[in-house]
């Protein structure tokens, strides 16, 4: 890889004032730029993730950017989707742009205007991103999902009730420092463990914290060729950026051990030359708690079945030896489709710049970052690592 993130912007998650994706898209687009200390005009090309356009009536979202960004009138301007891994696609996107050498500085731009919309047709936009033909019954929506996942593991590994909700409490823990993160309250552990009236179960066994936000928010990216970024103020180098896709019904694979992400992660570390004890850090895809668990396995952190041990040991905490999840990870920061995964990128090259404020670790050279579109079927990963 050659390509290097330059600049960034990030709203705060939540539910925001903003009435639509347009007024998302104004507050990350330019901010973007001049962080990276270009000029508009210097844009090449931008590259847009929205999830299906179901959230609201307007769709065509790549065109809409032009209304924050005038000067991309008339430069290559393209909206990407692929379920929860929506931001990723766009960047993948623009790093193929830049390899192809059709421009030297690209946008990334990805955002979601969920609250507006009736939680029952949030539910039902989001189960879109599984198999309908044999999922669409599955009670709670895409929870119910992913609770069948984690009922699969349980019978085969055992009850790890107690390793979700520390998952669920490192996340919330975490997300306290993030200024953008729509959550910031440290739970606590016996809070996430137990079923409670402001805690009940959605989807067995899958409680209210072990489930990512509904959210608004935005983030963005600028990308330019290597020999370009030496000359910018700060520059995050992709070392490796890999996506794998795999069969969509969970019925056609073995689901718990999560093989795309498998797939993806190994191919990363592979192109990057790299293992994962080179990492400093991890930021994760945690739409439910069970999903950082199999993730654990997936990256090869754990053997099969004992992804608990990461969490209920501390390995994945901010001083343990693989940090996963600095940011609080959806679980604290939300959940945004189309602006997740630039989100996690921008996060990654906070940490790498020492730029990330309260969330710094204090050792930060090399991160892996692994967003993932429906139950393990869009998965990428990115390594990425600290230039100069």
């Amino acid at each position: 890889m050659t390509a290097c993130i330059v600049g960034w912007a990030h709203t705060p998650f939540g539910k925001l004032e903003d009435p639509d994706i347009e007024s998302l898209f104004g507050r990350v687009a330019m901010a973007a730029i001049q962080d990276a200390g270009i000029e508009p005009a210097e844009v090449d090309g931008a590259f847009v993730g929205v999830f299906n356009g179901g959230f609201g009536k307007q769709d065509f979202f790549a065109s809409l950017l032009l209304q924050s960004v005038p000067e991309l009138r008339f430069k290559p301007t393209t909206r990407y989707e692929n379920a929860c891994a929506t931001g990723s696609a766009a960047i993948h996107g623009a790093l193929d742009f830049l390899a192809a050498k059709r421009g030297r500085f690209a946008l990334v731009v990805g955002a979601e205007k969920m609250t507006a919309t009736p939680n029952e047709r949030i539910g039902d936009i989001l189960l879109s991103a599984s198999y309908r033909k044999q999922e669409d019954g599955i009670a709670a929506g895409f929870a119910g999902v992913f609770g069948r996942i984690a009922e699969a593991y349980f019978q085969r590994h055992g009850d790890q009730s107690d390793a979700l909700a520390a998952i669920a409490a490192k996340n919330h823990r975490n997300g306290v420092a993030n200024p953008y993160a729509q959550m910031r309250k440290d739970l606590g552990f016996a809070f996430c463990r137990a079923e409670s009236e402001k805690n009940p179960f959605v989807a067995r066994p899958l409680k209210r914290t072990d489930c990512s936000l509904v959210s608004d928010g935005a983030a963005a990216l600028i990308l330019t060729d290597e020999e370009t970024a030496k000359g910018m103020a700060k520059a995050v180098r992709f070392r490796a950026a890999v996506q794998a896709t795999d069969l969509m019904p969970i019925a056609s694979r073995d689901i718990i051990r999560f093989e795309g992400a498998r797939a993806a992660w190994g191919k990363a570390l592979d192109h990057a030359g790299l293992s994962l004890a080179d990492l400093s850090f991890v930021e994760t895809h945690d739409c439910f708690t069970i999903a950082e668990l199999i993730e654990y396995e997936a990256m090869g952190l754990a053997p099969d079945g004992q992804g608990a041990r990461a969490a209920l040991e501390g390995w994945t905490a901010k001083d343990g030896k693989l940090p996963v999840n600095p940011s609080g990870g959806l679980k604290s920061k939300g959940h945004p489709i189309g602006a997740t995964g630039v989100s996690m990128h921008a996060m990654a090259a906070m940490q790498l710049t020492g730029s990330a404020g309260e969330m710094q670790l204090p050792k930060a050279d090399r991160a892996g970052v692994f967003n993932m579109g429906g139950a393990a079927v869009a998965n990428y990963c990115s390594i990425l690592e600290r230039m100069g």
